[in-house]
């Protein structure tokens, strides 16, 4: 189970802001666009203003922004005939950048570290590779949990508010990273099994 099966009834409530989009000349592959420069700019704010802490405040409110962002672009592609292969790849491109931006300040906070963020970084690189494969392989883009890119942006969001409201972090948080690394390696496991499932169920 994944908060991405809560996708449709998120695009349900956005709907009437893309069709909006649409009628004013915004493509998809802008939408992307914007959220990957944003997420480096807001990720590249909070690592540089570190060991200042109100800054992290900043994170729950942008994942839930690109969340939003996300989901327009993938709208605006599906429903008004703006898919293109630049934007397939932009949009995997953007995810990796995106998510490796926005977990780097942690690397700054001492439970956490740069050897585990940095692993953490690498390892939700590696499950978007993972789900990406499938149309490749003959299955479809997968999105199987338990870590993927929704319920990262809950956890890290969860953090970046536990942090910059200046709350004490618990002496176990020192484990947060690690075991978020075991679910993201769950992660890839699950859409590597899941896909091959598949595309030997279809050939």
């Amino acid at each position: 189970m994944t908060l991405y099966a809560l996708k449709p009834r998120f695009q349900a409530l956005l709907r009437p802001l893309v069709v909006s989009l649409a009628r004013a000349g915004v493509t998809a592959n802008q939408v992307t666009a914007a959220a990957a420069v944003g997420s480096v700019a807001i990720g590249g704010f909070v690592a540089a203003s570190t060991p200042e802490h109100w800054p992290f405040l900043l994170l729950p409110l942008w994942f839930l922004a690109r969340m939003a962002l996300n989901a327009i672009d993938g709208m605006l592609a599906r429903e008004f005939g703006q898919k293109s292969l630049l934007g397939a790849y932009l949009n995997e491109i953007a995810d990796v950048v995106s998510d490796a931006a926005l977990y780097a300040p942690f690397a700054w906070l001492g439970p956490f570290g740069p050897f585990w963020t940095g692993l953490v970084v690498l390892l939700a690189a590696m499950t978007e590779f993972a789900g990406a494969l499938g149309p490749s392989n003959g299955a479809s883009r997968r999105y199987d949990g338990p870590m993927g890119k929704s319920d990262r942006a809950l956890v890290f969001g969860a953090l970046g508010l536990w942090v910059g409201l200046g709350l004490p972090l618990p002496a176990w948080a020192v484990w947060i990273m690690a075991v978020l690394a075991a679910l993201l390696v769950w992660t890839i496991v699950n859409r590597v099994r899941a896909g091959l499932r598949e595309a030997g169920a279809r050939s």
